[in-house]
């Protein structure tokens, strides 16, 4: 079966940067893959694609040496056991928030005995090899959402869960589920909240990702001890490197002709999940 190479970077120590795609298009998802991102994740809950466009995704990816992942829309088995059949090498689920959901999740990921995935990987063999099924249980990554106070308060027995490979923190869930606004600077509880679960999954050595707003803040995340970072979003990416071009055409000047703060020229970008 061919390697999960993010699994092997991850047990070598080896910091790991993955794009995440929220447009419906295989073409993006080729040119981004093609960028050199260890990874990237095709976003099923918060993204605009269908499953089928998600398959296509999967496999314009699958042209580079990225590993495909997914973000699935919840922990529900056959929609995880249909992206994994898609070819998908691992899932980051959303909102487990109980140590039920954190099974639920792992044991749809995991062919018995590990687990009560159903067997029909169509994709998983063309992408995987012949052989997918004897190691796709110690193959494909999970990785278990932490994004609210009920999610926290649960967080070490999500993290006992056998076969769970890893975390993913949500930061602006997160604050909003704490009583703050979701954004780039977060609140110092979002922070030590942020850092209890960091300390946390790092003591049962598990993969630590965690979404950032940019390049800067995914540098500091790894600084800061998490393995996986994701520097912002296509859709983000996309609107502030053409709002940039657009104000370098006009000199630094806004359409009505006014000259542009310096607040107003940085990046912004849609969307921390």
């Amino acid at each position: 079966m061919r390697p999960n190479d993010l699994r092997s970077k991850s047990e070598n120590g080896l910091p790991l940067v993955n794009a995440w795609l929220s447009i419906p298009s295989a073409y993006a998802a080729e040119v981004v893959a093609a960028q050199g991102f260890d990874s990237v994740t095709v976003d099923l809950q918060h993204g605009m694609m269908d499953f089928a466009q998600a398959v296509a995704m999967l496999q314009a990816i699958s042209t580079t040496q990225a590993v495909p992942l997914v973000r699935s829309s919840s922990a529900e088995p056959s929609h995880l056991m249909r992206l994994l059949d898609a070819g998908a090498y691992g899932v980051i689920c959303p909102q487990v928030d109980t140590p039920e959901i954190a099974r639920q999740f792992v044991e749809a990921c995991r062919y018995p005995p590990m687990g009560n995935r159903s067997f029909g990987p169509a994709r998983g063999l063309l992408y995987g090899g012949p052989d997918y099924f004897d190691h796709a249980n110690h193959t494909v990554l999970t990785l278990a959402m932490i994004e609210s106070v009920e999610g926290m308060r649960n967080m070490e027995s999500i993290m006992e869960t056998d076969g769970l490979d890893g975390i993913y923190v949500g930061p602006n869930d997160l604050a909003l589920s704490l009583g703050e606004r979701p954004g780039a600077s977060f609140a110092p509880r979002v922070e030590e909240a942020i850092a209890a679960i960091l300390e946390a999954a790092r003591q049962r050595n598990l993969m630590t990702g965690i979404f950032c707003a940019d390049g800067d803040s995914a540098q500091a995340r790894l600084q800061q001890g998490f393995s996986l970072v994701t520097p912002g979003n296509d859709v983000g990416s996309l609107g502030s490197e053409l709002r940039r071009r657009l104000e370098r055409s006009r000199g630094g000047r806004s359409l009505s002709g006014h000259a542009l703060q310096p607040a107003a020229r940085e990046g912004g970008g849609a969307g921390g999940y």
